[in-house]
């Protein structure tokens, strides 16, 4: 028997109906960048990690068999470009979920800026967020 890996992405939620190539697309985060990472790369740098031009999310069920939490959560933002970036950040979702109930449907483009703010539970760690710019 062969030792093959389970690993497998579920779309549970999308901003929209979306089409069987967008699910497929959505569902690959292999070329999606790290919304965690591009906030420490950026304030690291002195700089601000902005996401331009918000179009849709997913949020994805994932479940691997090689991670020490087998099933989890990935939240996917989709650019107007067709970027994407993930983040399994619940502070960042619930931030960027409220803007998105605001905003989605006004007709204009706006973008995110991601923020890393220092956590009151936890010192010396920060906790990812999001605001509107």
């Amino acid at each position: 028997m062969a030792n093959e890996s389970n690993f497998s992405a579920t779309i549970t939620e999308s901003s929209r109906e979306l089409t069987a190539r967008e699910r497929v697309m959505f569902k690959d985060t292999q070329n999606a960048t790290s919304i965690n990472e591009l906030a420490e790369n950026a304030s690291k740098a002195g700089e601000k990690a902005i996401i331009e031009n918000v179009k849709d999310y997913v949020i994805l069920m994932v479940h691997n068999d090689k991670s020490d939490d087998k099933d989890y959560q990935n939240f996917v933002i989709i650019t107007e470009s067709g970027d994407k970036f993930v983040t399994g950040s619940e502070s960042f979702w619930n931030a960027f979920k409220a803007i998105w109930d605001e905003m989605h449907g006004e007709g204009e483009e706006w973008s995110v800026q991601i923020n890393l703010i220092p956590s009151k539970n936890y010192a010396g760690r920060n906790v990812l967020t999001c605001s509107l710019i």
